[in-house]
């Protein structure tokens, strides 16, 4: 499994680099825009600070030959000076171009993560649904980040590198044609060893980093399932289990650190050696006259610039490959098309208050994921202003699909849904959603404090709207238990409170955010019975005058109810109230009623 993830992501990191993967590049830059000017600037910078820089072997070359008074010009003492006057030349070129492409990075990126951001948070639903968190996440982290090495080092680099081999060259072939044509003729050799050897190792090293991510896997299975692997006794186990991944990592790392060490000396020897080479054909164009010491200098001086950024012209290539993924992937979020991008192609849009009048017309549904199996087959009821309705059903009746259908999550495949006699479709979004307010099953908190999540139903409520909100839920006797009160932090997912806890808290939102629809989804299924009753109490409080929801499969929760409907396989089998169903002794709602009732011994 770790080795199928690794491998996908390995495969997406390296794009072949086309005109086409290159304009996804430019598209993801035009947030450069706003900051064009101090772009500009340091790339001018960067081209000023290559060409001191390649001046440096031809100063150095006069100061040998100035010993000598083969150069006629500057004395010994000015061509120094002059050679330290560059070099801070070139310091301060280098210094402005990084200054002003680590400013003008950071606010493109922070421009881009901002944007991903805001267009994940429109995103439909089965969009998110199709993918993984951690693979979403990655788009904000890892590859806005690959595009910043890009701008703030890799580009400089590229643009540097290249400016050295080409200027390079052509000093070099001005200096001696017969040597540069001595020194070029070794390159083939350390390219070719290069390319072989660097294959090799990328195939070890990726083996190295499967076997981590499966060692990685380990650890992260048994950390998360603790609980069993403590209950089994299967500590040593476990334990071993990761000794064993680890093995397999160390003795890869070993093989692949060996063949490194051959690749290192051989790429070492291959340039020392042809340093040599140079020299001593060199030395031989001094004693013909052809060339001074000084020009000598120079040309290895020269050659070892070459050497060097012809060297890491490969490593950039890599980073531009995976520069164009990284801009693929965020290019693919940014041009998705989301919900306000749907809504806003309908003229008919409405933001008229929410009295709570819900009618489903012959509604089908299949989710995107399995459009084979409809879930809902022309489903038909009508829900009044003020009326409390129940969903009965089993597991799959399609209870939990009316609401996420009603929130607009999903977009129905027949029929018509209208709320207050207009069809969703044309209803705001936002407005829609601000209208409805659901108490989940299964309440999952933000890992701030009680107040930021009460707040989360109201963000501009003022204090004692949050304390009042938490006294209605009868969260407020808990809370003012806590050292910290309102302050108190809940943890990750509100870890550090009872269900019962959390539940008052979603309550708290819940009422805080003041809704005209609500929904109870499975609200009190998990509960003791003392947090049942002082939850129960509280939403009681909360379903005054709202058009409400009841999701129950504890059918005890529904008594209370206008109105149950009764599913079965996307269909409405029964209607009525509580008293009315149970009078159909052969019904599915009797039937459901007695076998609760005789599993939980009453």
């Amino acid at each position: 499994m770790a080795k199928s993830r690794f491998n996908e992501v390995e495969s997406k990191d390296k794009k072949p680099v086309t005109k086409a993967s290159l304009f996804s590049v430019w598209k993801v830059f035009r947030f450069l825009s706003p900051y064009k000017a101090l772009f500009i600037t340091g790339f001018g910078f960067l081209i000023l600070s290559g060409l001191t820089s390649m001046t440096f072997p031809f100063i150095a070359g006069q100061l040998v030959d100035s010993v000598q008074s083969v150069f006629k010009g500057w004395s010994r003492n000015e061509i120094a000076l002059g050679m330290i006057g560059v070099l801070m030349l070139q310091a301060t070129f280098s210094y402005l171009r990084v200054e002003l492409f680590t400013r003008v990075s950071e606010q493109a990126m922070r421009d881009i993560r901002l944007a991903l951001y805001k267009k994940m948070m429109a995103l439909p639903i089965p969009y998110i649904e199709q993918r993984r968190v951690g693979d979403l996440t990655s788009r904000l982290t890892s590859d806005v980040t690959q595009l910043q090495d890009i701008l703030s080092f890799t580009l400089a680099e590229l643009v540097r590198q290249m400016t050295t081999v080409i200027i390079g060259i052509a000093v070099i072939f001005w200096v001696s044609a017969k040597l540069s044509l001595v020194m070029l003729s070794t390159f083939p050799f350390i390219i070719v060893g290069a390319i072989v050897f660097g294959k090799f190792i990328r195939k070890l090293s990726k083996k190295v980093t499967d076997d981590l991510a499966a060692a990685n896997t380990v650890a992260e299975e048994t950390l998360q399932n603790v609980n069993t692997v403590k209950a089994f006794t299967n500590e040593l186990f476990e334990v071993n289990r990761y000794l064993t991944a680890l093995q397999h990592v160390v003795g890869n790392s070993l093989r692949t650190a060996r063949y490194r060490g051959i690749f290192i000396s051989f790429i070492i020897f291959a340039i020392f050696g042809g340093i040599i080479l140079v020299l001593w054909y060199g030395l031989g164009l001094v004693e013909t006259g052809e060339l001074t010491i000084g020009k000598l200098v120079s040309f290895i001086l020269y050659t070892t610039f070459i050497a060097a950024a012809a060297g890491g012209l490969g490593d950039l290539y890599g980073q531009l490959q995976k520069t164009i993924g990284a801009s693929e992937r965020i290019m693919e979020i940014l041009e998705t098309e989301d919900e306000t991008t749907i809504q806003s192609q309908n003229s008919h849009i409405s933001k008229d208050p929410v009295v709570g009048f819900i009618e489903f017309d012959k509604v089908r549904f299949s989710y995107p994921s399995r459009p084979e199996l409809e879930v809902l087959q022309g489903l038909d009821f009508a829900i009044k202003p003020g009326q409390k309705i129940a969903l009965v059903g089993q597991s799959g009746a399609g209870k939990s699909t009316i609401v996420q259908l009603l929130m607009r999550f999903y977009n129905i495949t027949g029929g018509s849904i209208r709320l207050d006699g207009k069809a969703i479709e044309n209803i705001e979004l936002q407005h829609l959603r601000h209208n409805i307010g659901i108490v989940p099953q299964e309440v999952m908190l933000f890992g701030g404090t009680i107040e930021e999540n009460i707040r989360y139903g109201k963000p501009e409520a003022k204090q004692d709207e949050i304390e009042q909100a938490a006294r209605k839920a009868n969260a407020w006797e808990f809370v003012s238990s806590f050292p910290d009160g309102l302050q108190t932090v809940v943890g990750e997912r509100g870890i550090k409170l009872s269900g019962g806890q959390r539940q008052r808290i979603a309550i708290a939102r819940a009422i805080l955010k003041d809704p005209a629809i609500l929904v109870l989804d499975e609200a009190t299924s998990s509960l003791d019975s003392e947090s049942e009753r002082l939850v129960q109490d509280a939403l009681d409080l909360l379903m005054e005058n709202r058009t409400t929801i009841i999701i129950a499969h504890r059918l005890a929760t529904v008594r209370k109810a206008d109105r149950i409907f009764v599913l079965q396989h996307g269909k409405i089998l029964e209607e009525g109230s509580h008293i009315d169903l149970l009078e159909e002794e052969n019904g599915l709602y009797s039937k459901l009623v007695r076998m609760q009732f005789e599993m939980s011994g009453e």
